[in-house]
């Protein structure tokens, strides 16, 4: 099989991601010769909750919002995959359905490998189920640290640790400033946070006096990141 064709910036995020990253070059290359690309635009749906399960899935641009239907009909955003992410193999291990919905948020471009590939690359390169296993452990400790700050730390020190992930996986240096390029609404914040967009609003408003965010229409902007550790440290 070939290579899959990724542009120069897309294939550094999938070989800079630190898990694939970790990988031993044989596996690396048996990963990408069975994937194929596939390219999103903004909305596009990639799987629904309660369907069968078929691909494994690598982030090479944009992002992918993982999201669940809340009891009154909404959308509730829980998480966006990053580029360099990859996700979808705990229910190709249990063979049970999807449990989210997962859609491309802007243009975002994936790689793509089918179960059977994904099942033949188990059997071939045993490397690879201790390799998902610790990608695995840190899912969970990353799950653990979220319950954890959701029940100790305030929302302001939450928002704050929420924009320095976005700030390290989306950010665009200009000078003093880090631009975050992913697109996000207050209320999509809010959703990741699990509060209200009125009290988000107000502690953006307060990170902002305080100088260590500028609010765009469409985009945050990071004055001061040492600023936003130690919002994020209260």
């Amino acid at each position: 099989m070939n290579t899959p064709i990724l542009t120069i910036e897309e294939r550094h995020n999938i070989d800079a991601g630190p898990w694939f990253s970790s990988l031993s070059h044989t596996l690396r290359s048996a990963i990408l010769a069975r994937a194929s690309v596939r390219r999103l635009q903004d909305g596009v749906p990639l799987a629904a909750r309660g369907t069968p399960a078929e691909d494994w899935v690598g982030v090479a641009r944009g992002a992918v919002r993982v999201s669940s239907v809340s009891l009154s009909g909404k959308q509730v955003a829980l998480t966006y995959a990053e580029p360099g992410t990859w996700f979808g193999d705990i229910a190709l291990f249990d063979g049970l359905p999807r449990t989210h919905d997962a859609t491309a948020h802007g243009p975002t471009t994936l790689l793509i490998v089918r179960k059977p590939d994904f099942k033949e690359l188990l059997q071939q390169h045993t490397e690879l189920y201790e390799a998902l296993l610790r990608l695995n452990c840190r899912r969970l400790r990353l799950m653990f640290n979220l319950i954890e700050d959701l029940n100790t730390r305030p929302l302001g020190a939450r928002l704050a640790k929420q924009l320095l992930l976005l700030a390290k996986s989306y950010g665009i240096e200009q000078g003093e400033e880090i631009r975050i390029g992913l697109q996000l609404a207050q209320e999509d914040l809010a959703q990741l946070l699990g509060a209200s967009r009125q009290r988000v609003n107000q502690e953006l408003k307060d990170l902002e006096r305080d100088g260590v965010l500028r609010v765009e229409p469409t985009r945050l902007v990071v004055l001061s990141r040492d600023k936003l550790m130690a919002a994020a440290e209260r």
